[in-house]
């Protein structure tokens, strides 16, 4: 048995569902817009005290995330991601799984809310077609494969939902996105970040060092908030914004949460996982390790899933631009009303 995810929900009324998992919390970080979620107290995730283990996880995640932003020529040749398998994965996804998903159209619907403008001619980039199709008939529905059946200059919105971790040249999406859309138009993608299963990362890694001495790549390394911005910059978008919701969700064990991983389609599809079963003493010793270090009041298991969401707009000579620096007309602390102190030498 083999878990990964490519990578965290106040459940609102139109999202209910029968969840087989029980959202505890929520904690908002932003860059350059207002949250959309209610900030409250982050559960304290307690540090495994792994010593080599928690060292040789940090490396094995940094080489993964150097491979993840090389170019996409080097990194067709040696993907992080067996999309093949992920096909699979995706297939046997189930209406229980999704609740995630409908967060992220929770994240979405927030966005457009926000903006003062119509949109009749939007794209949803997504490996979940049915789910979003639902949702947005009027929308076309495009494959998040490598080359995006994208026409250029062809949308005033293309959303790219849930898949954007997958993928094996995320800058080459992002891209592709930017010249679908039209002068001024809107990109939003969410996807998952570097917070999502972080807890499990730490109890299987410290597990599986335990158990058979060695180390796999079982989740897949993904992005810092931080990172983001750059990325959007890189696509050639204007005024780009990235911000995070991380959600906490409640286990039984470990099997229940990877039971709703499979459910989710996100089970570990890395080219480097291992290719034959792992020894049962793995996942017993991680249940251990976990239950140890990341449970809950009720005694459940915490599961970390961080949402991150990218917008930008396709530049067009109507969006507010920069002025020239040394143009100001007046000094900042005289617009603020406070005295300007000069810095020491």
């Amino acid at each position: 048995m083999h878990t990964s995810i490519a990578v965290d929900v106040t459940i609102l009324p139109a999202c209910r569902q029968r969840y087989t998992a029980a959202i505890t919390n929520s904690t908002t970080q932003k860059s350059g817009v207002a949250p959309t979620w209610s900030t409250q107290t982050k559960v304290t995730l307690h540090q495994i005290t792994a010593g080599n283990a928690a060292r040789r996880i940090d490396q094995r995640d940094s080489c993964l995330k150097l491979r993840k932003h090389q170019p996409m020529y080097l990194s067709m040749n040696n993907p992080m991601t067996d999309t093949a398998t992920l096909q699979r994965h995706r297939a046997r996804a189930t209406a229980e799984g999704m609740f995630l998903h409908a967060t992220a159209a929770d994240e979405l619907q927030d966005r457009l809310a926000m903006v003062n403008k119509p949109f009749t001619d939007a794209a949803i980039v997504t490996g979940f077609p049915d789910f979003w199709r639902q949702l947005h008939p009027e929308a076309a529905i495009v494959s998040d494969s490598e080359t995006l059946d994208l026409i250029p200059q062809s949308h005033d919105l293309v959303a790219h939902m849930m898949g954007l971790h997958w993928s094996n040249d995320p800058v080459g999406q992002l891209i592709q996105c930017r010249r679908a859309l039209r002068p001024d138009g809107l990109f939003i993608a969410v996807s998952f970040g570097g917070d999502t299963l972080q807890e499990l990362r730490r109890a299987l890694g410290e597990a599986e060092i335990a158990v058979t001495g060695g180390l796999s790549p079982r989740i897949a390394p993904l992005p810092e908030l931080r990172d983001l911005g750059g990325l959007l910059q890189r696509a050639g978008f204007a005024l780009p914004v990235a911000d995070t919701a991380t959600l906490s969700v409640e286990y039984r064990d470990i099997w229940h949460l990877m039971h709703d991983l499979r459910a989710m389609g996100e089970t570990n599809a890395l080219n480097a996982r291992l290719r034959h079963p792992t020894r049962r003493a793995v996942f017993q010793k991680a249940q251990e390790l976990y239950a140890q270090h990341f449970s809950a009041a009720s005694g459940r298991l915490l599961a970390s899933f961080e949402l991150q969401v990218l917008t930008g707009w396709a530049p067009d000579a109507s969006q507010p631009q920069p002025l020239r620096p040394g143009s100001a007309q007046q000094r900042l602390a005289d617009a603020l009303g406070t005295p300007e102190t000069p810095l020491p030498d």
